[in-house]
């Protein structure tokens, strides 16, 4: 387990692909209690496909203010993804509602709001395209379930090794969670994690001199 930063309140480390956030036998929070010998308690979740900066808190009151921060949109986080390229233009926001549908653990951009559909919103910027295909930085304002992955994929541009949204077959899932921002709930002090993405095999690889 990859720990970028503890303390008595939390624990900032890297979540693997092929992991479970939470509610699962082997999940991250059973890993975490067995190298940390200490409860821990949820704040967030990454898909299981998906790796990257995650925080964890060591006690309920820790997990409340740190979980309020990520309701009230204070939180940051930050993602590099991998697409074909052609994705135009270069920066900007998405902005989409999406139904999730539970039973077939898939989400859905939807035209009109009603019973289940909520707002996502993000920003994007390309870092640089390569060989037919784009690195991409992003910025979440929400978090919603397959979030990027679906909004990407409803432009025509699934995310690299995404089969569930229509991508093509790769040795991984083109998305990593490599910067988290918030506040420290004990002090108030200003938190930044980042790490870079591994690029040995897998989408990321195209790429790997930009994460030098």
């Amino acid at each position: 387990m990859t720990v970028l930063g503890q303390t008595d309140e939390f624990i900032v480390c890297i979540k693997p692909r092929g992991i479970v956030s939470q509610g699962a036998q082997g999940d991250m929070l059973s890993l975490l209690r067995e190298e940390t010998g200490r409860e821990v308690y949820p704040v967030h979740r990454l898909d299981r496909e998906t790796a990257g900066v995650m925080v964890f808190a060591f006690t309920p009151a820790a997990a409340a203010r740190l979980s309020a921060q990520i309701t009230r949109g204070e939180t940051k986080k930050r993602y590099y993804a991998v697409t074909k390229a052609g994705l135009r233009p270069e920066s900007g926001e998405m902005t989409d509602l999406l139904f999730r549908d539970k039973a077939k653990n898939k989400t859905y951009v939807v035209k009109r709001e009603r019973k289940g559909v909520r707002q996502a919103k993000l920003e994007y910027s390309l870092v640089c395209e390569k060989n037919g295909y784009a690195l991409w930085e992003i910025l979440l304002h929400t978090g919603r379930t397959h979030q990027i992955r679906v909004q990407f994929s409803s432009r025509g541009y699934p995310l690299a090794g995404d089969r569930r949204y229509g991508g093509e077959k790769a040795e991984s899932l083109g998305l990593f969670a490599f910067s988290l921002e918030f506040t420290n709930p004990l002090t108030g002090a200003p938190e930044t994690y980042t790490h870079k993405p591994e690029t040995q095999g897998g989408p990321f690889s195209l790429f790997g001199e930009i994460f030098l």
